[in-house]
């Protein structure tokens, strides 16, 4: 998947940090992370989890998002995951998306919308 944005070494950093990513690959004006670090023999197999690419364009962004991510924390809460991402530089945001529902709609430093959704954390039984 590949992300439009002003500056790709800082969006990347902050990804790798809410997604436990490492960069996988460089290059001028571009960062690409995964979860992985592929060998010859896993492409060659198309064992291949998928990547984020983060590539530098001049324009802005300007309008809600089409496509993005959903976060389901498995750690812990969903309000300790907002709290987490807030404090490695999200924002909470409206997209118009209503009261009462069950995630929480959020931005990345340059703007682009991601939702954290219900924890998938085991409940513990009381």
């Amino acid at each position: 998947m590949t992300v439009d944005c002003h500056d790709p070494e800082r969006l990347a950093a902050f990804w790798c940090e809410v997604l436990d990513f490492k960069v996988i690959d460089r290059s001028e004006g571009k960062v690409e992370i995964g979860s992985w670090v592929p060998t010859v023999e896993e492409v060659r197999a198309r064992q291949m989890p998928p990547t984020l690419l983060f590539v530098r364009v001049p324009e802005g962004k300007t309008v809600k998002n089409r496509l993005h991510l959903d976060i389901s924390p498995i750690d812990g809460s969903t309000e300790d995951e907002v709290t987490r991402l807030l404090g490695l530089g999200a924002t909470t945001t409206d997209v118009g998306q209503g009261a009462g529902r069950n995630w929480v709609v959020m931005a990345d430093p340059e703007g682009n919308e991601f939702d954290v959704l219900r924890t998938l954390a085991p409940q513990s039984q009381s």
